[in-house]
């Protein structure tokens, strides 16, 4: 087999099995691959330079996955972070959502699933570094009210400010901004967002409309807790208030 000469995903795992099929996997698909047995380990790493994507367990020794998200959106919020996880962790996958994980997967998984997973969650990052092609910009921007989203490089701007959103984040703002006033369940978000997993629960949204909002409110100080602009509709689910904010 031919040395891939991809993007280079860093996989952290402490089991060797996880390692060297997913590692196999990734590589057939045409990335490299660096493995890493724990998060500390990956860490020391990592402050030499990042990764294109990080691939991360949550249970891990010395330091976990959640402890090295949180270090890695420290570094940067563009990394894409997608996390493997058990069926029974729901907590540490909320937690890790909250940290801003992009996406995850339960296992066992499907190495398809995965390599599919990855492919999208770097296009999505590449699009959004990529600059606007001419004669596309009005196509590829979304506004609603103070909020201004570029659809092709994945950046978002609120009340004039840059505000920095994993891949997630931004699909999901996306998909409540696209028509201010209507009702988003949460399964409509989920599939938005996980069209392929079946085990996401609701909580996975609340996560993420909640770092969300912590966002907004940072890039606009200003704002007092009646200008949120994603409103809760109990029991049905989010919307985008029609006045955008």
């Amino acid at each position: 087999m031919t040395a891939p000469t991809g993007n280079l995903i860093a996989l952290v795992d402490d089991e060797e099995n996880l390692r060297e099929t997913v590692g196999l996997a990734l590589r057939r698909a045409g990335y490299r691959v660096e493995a890493f047995t724990d998060g500390l380990e990956a860490w020391h790493s990592f402050e030499r330079g990042l990764p294109d994507l990080a691939v991360l367990d949550i249970t891990m020794p010395r330091m976990d996955g959640l402890e090295l998200c949180r270090r890695l959106r420290a570094l940067s919020e563009r990394l894409p972070i997608l996390f493997l996880t058990s069926r029974d962790e729901e907590l540490d996958r909320v937690l890790g959502l909250e940290l801003g994980a992009d996406d995850y997967l339960c296992k066992p998984f499907s190495m398809r699933e995965l390599v599919a997973r990855v492919k999208v969650l770097l296009r999505r990052a590449a699009w959004r570094e990529a600059p606007a092609g001419q004669g596309e910009a009005d196509e590829r921007v979304l506004e609603a009210g103070r909020l201004r989203l570029d659809l092709r490089r994945y950046q978002a701007h609120w009340a004039g400010a840059p505000v920095a959103l994993t891949v997630t984040e931004f699909t999901l703002l996306q998909a409540l901004a696209r028509h201010p006033g209507h009702v988003k369940s949460r399964a409509q978000l989920l599939q938005e967002a996980y069209p392929n997993d079946a085990y996401v629960s609701d909580r996975t949204i609340d996560s993420h409309v909640k770092r969300l909002r912590k966002k907004l409110a940072e890039a606009d100080p200003r704002a007092d807790s009646s200008s949120d602009p994603i409103e809760t509709i109990y029991g049905l689910g989010y919307r985008w208030r029609e006045e955008g904010g």
